[in-house]
């Protein structure tokens, strides 16, 4: 069944007309995330060639998408909007709230029996306001939107940082903070920097060990993870047209690992079977009749260098097997003997304790039957697993049908453990250990997208390396890091050498795809008798009460945390056990930045109180700083804010007293949450006054009065001998993001505006 199919008919009604208006401003061809930009213009009516990096620009996304755990504080927010339904098609997943543990029946009756009081929460907040609901246990939220949301050709919004994962159907799908959702709930335009183009082109053919798993993880080896922040990345050429819907998806999907506003590829005959097999042929058929406005300009793709930011060419016959990681997802290493040196130089463990197969990254019908090959082999050879496996299935759909064809079989005969249809151990919720802080060190294998220290397990010596499904599975039966399925041998139960042969696998289940359930609850038509209930005694749940503004005058602030080296969303606000409070701000707020890394003394949660000159933790030490009248700053490095889009990261500090947030340089999302939540964002003019910084330091601004548009800010440092530096602070507000600052948050805008 095709959703919203009035909605998608009119997208491509328009897109024509759009299109070519947009080649006549711009005044050349046109690459295909420019079609869906300029044909997504919040005014239609523009005349102007917008420029890349620069111009802020409104656009009208056709949908949003929310997972459990950032629609708790999204929808708090929007019932204080002041609408009675939401303005655009939107859905709720659970997917983050359940835990894998002893597998899929179990795990998710607990998470039922735990977290019933918010999943009755979203439940009802989406029936009132118009909402589709998906129960636990449907799926993960991308691989579900994928299968029933996602179309050639549309834009998207998704507070899910892998929101991008859509890009895998031809859109362009961006991840955002809660607040941002909220303005295109409450029908008002979403702001965006217009983005820079990355153009990736593929020639070759995918073949043998290597996955569409290995293309993402070489252009992050290219890019790094701050590579491609601020851009839209474009997949094309016959490389491109030769993947699976499914496989571009997983290409998409760790965009976010790079930086990417998002990734996309052209509309192809991959994208139309995946369309048709997913009961969508109504969609398939209505974009076949505009599809040469549903991938790049020939133009383009003939000579990418001029109308590209950069480019970038992988040849995939040239392409193996690669495993990337531990700690950071650009770290890249191929298989085999450019491993073993590298884990010995390193002192990486070599014996790999788990294989975990799934998350929105890897868990559609094609990964886990390529897997399944492997994992079928291992019978046929005698081999033994020498490490655990866990699959997580992407939806219901998917494991239905693959438990329908004896793919989840053959990984239960290796004694695998099938985790419910949820994000479990990618985004920090497996319960693996009763004390994670002192677990040992150990190395793990996973098709996931993250591998930030403490991000699936909580052990801080958990060593995580990415790789595709097939590769996980052949990894975790040898139970060896350093192991190259093309050419090693292993010993089965009766003393035999036996080698893997190349994994086989289906773009799409031969029989079709089934479901009985598939955990959808569409919302009542009038959802004004629905009552939503708060209880004012809850811990997970807490109504919110608006920001006051932080004004123009920010004089006597004290240093928070000087944050070391790395600092993502999951060190400012953890995930894992601290999910069950994303709903409560004051409750989550116990973990703001204790997972960052103090430069003075180089530890975490551990900051010095200038009140009393004792040293505690981050969120006790702000609230000391909140009860005394004090505002604090906090100071970062490179990439802050990187990773999931999480706006409790931008929240959190907000809550606690936090005025402002000065680094080298943000992450996307991150510096868009902490505008939206009424904060300064702002980077060192010259970075090395980075180094300035002291513990002890009091903070001036000297003129936020004069706080505007591409005009620079002024910081005096105050030093505890006496001594002062005047230091240069950039920003990227515009006019109507100064509103917001001066406001409290961008919520309360709207509120004001819906009340005149």
């Amino acid at each position: 069944m095709a959703f919203d199919i009035d909605m998608i008919k009119k997208v491509y009604d328009q897109v024509a007309d759009r299109v070519n208006t947009a080649r006549e401003v711009t005044g050349k061809p046109l690459t295909l995330a420019e079609k869906i930009l300029y044909s997504h213009l919040w005014d239609v009516k523009t005349e102007k060639a917008f420029v890349r990096g620069k111009d802020y620009v409104d656009f009208a996304p056709d949908r949003i998408a929310c997972q459990d755990a950032t629609a708790q504080m999204a929808l708090l927010q929007f019932m204080q909007a002041g609408k009675t339904k939401v303005a655009v098609p939107t859905t709720v997943h659970c997917d983050h709230l359940i835990q894998a543990k002893e597998g899929a029946v179990k795990d998710l009756k607990n998470a039922n029996d735990i977290s019933s009081e918010v999943f009755n929460f979203l439940e009802s907040v989406s029936d009132k306001y118009g909402i589709g609901f998906w129960k636990p246990g449907a799926g993960i939220i991308h691989q579900v939107v994928l299968e029933n949301y996602a179309f050639p050709g549309g834009m998207m919004i998704g507070t899910d940082s892998h929101t991008v994962n859509a890009g895998g159907l031809g859109m362009v799908a961006i991840g955002v903070g809660g607040a941002d959702a909220v303005d295109v709930m409450a029908g008002m335009a979403w702001e965006l920097k217009f983005p820079k183009l990355i153009g990736v082109k593929l020639i070759g053919k995918l073949s043998g060990w290597t996955a569409p798993k290995d293309v993402i993880l070489k252009v992050a080896e290219i890019l790094t993870v701050k590579g491609g922040t601020g851009a839209i990345v474009e997949y094309f050429g016959p490389g491109a047209t030769s993947m699976s819907c499914t496989g571009k998806g997983t290409i998409c999907n760790m965009g976010a690992e790079i930086g990417a506003t998002t990734s996309t590829f052209g509309y192809d005959d991959s994208m139309e079977r995946y369309l048709r097999a997913t009961d969508r042929a109504e969609v398939a058929d209505a974009a076949n009749k505009v599809k040469e406005h549903l991938t790049g300009d020939p133009e383009v793709y003939a000579n990418p260098e001029n109308y590209f930011d950069q480019v970038i060419e992988i040849n995939l016959s040239e392409l193996g097997p690669l495993l990337n990681g531990p700690f950071t997802p650009d770290l890249s290493t191929a298989v085999g003997s450019a491993m073993t040196e590298k884990a010995k130089a390193n002192d990486w463990p070599i014996q790999v304790e788990w294989g975990l197969i799934g998350s929105c990254t890897n868990s559609s019908y094609e990964d886990l039957s390529r897997a399944s090959s492997i994992a079928q082999q291992a019978l046929d050879k005698g081999l033994k697993m020498k490490a655990e496996l866990g699959i997580n299935p992407g939806s219901e759909q998917v494991r239905y049908t693959a438990d329908r064809d004896g793919i989840l079989g053959i990984f239960e005969k290796l004694d695998a453990k099938i985790f419910t249809n949820a994000c479990g151990p990618c985004i920090g919720q497996w319960a693996r250990y009763s004390d994670p802080k002192n677990a040992p060190k150990n190395s793990i294998v996973h098709s996931f997208n993250r591998n930030f220290a403490k991000r699936a397990d909580g052990n801080p010596n958990t060593h995580a390396f990415v790789a595709s499904p097939e590769l996980t599975a052949a990894i975790a039966v040898a139970g060896r890091l350093d192991f190259n399925p093309l050419t090693d041998k292993l010993i089965n139960e009766n003393g035999e050498e036996v080698m893997f042969d190349e994994p086989t696998g289906w773009e799409l289940p031969p029989k079709g795809f089934d479901v009985k359930d598939n955990g959808y609850l569409a919302p009542v038509e009038d959802g004004s008798g629905v009552e939503v209930k708060v209880s004012p005694t809850s811990e997970r749940l807490q109504l919110l009460t608006p920001f006051e503004p932080i004004g123009n005058e920010i004089k006597g602030a004290k240093l928070l945390i000087k944050a070391f080296g790395k600092c993502t969303t999951d060190h400012i606000s953890m995930a894992g056990p601290w999910l069950r409070y994303r709903g409560h701000l004051d409750n989550i707020s116990n973990n703001c930045l204790i997972g960052a890394v103090n430069a003075f003394g180089k530890k975490t949660n551990f900051v010095k109180n200038q009140l009393t000159g004792e040293f505690g933790g981050v969120p006790d030490t702000a609230r000391a700083y909140k009860a005394a009248g004090v505002p604090t700053i906090v100071v970062g490095d490179h990439n802050y804010g990187e990773g999931s889009s999480r706006e409790h990261a931008a929240m959190e500090p907000r809550h606690l007293g936090v005025c402002a947030v000065i680094v080298k340089s943000f992450a996307r999302i991150h510096e868009t949450n902490l505008k939206k939540q009424g904060m300064l964002g702002l980077t060192f003019a010259n970075e090395n006054d980075y180094d300035l910084i002291q513990e002890d330091d009091t903070f001036d601004f000297t003129d936020l009065d004069q706080f505007a548009a591409g005009k620079q800010l002024t910081l005096e440092i105050v030093h505890a001998d006496g001594s002062k530096d005047n230091v240069m602070l950039n920003h990227t507000y515009n006019d109507s993001q100064i509103e917001w600052f001066k406001e409290g948050s961008a919520l309360n805008l709207i509120k004001k505006q819906n009340n005149q």
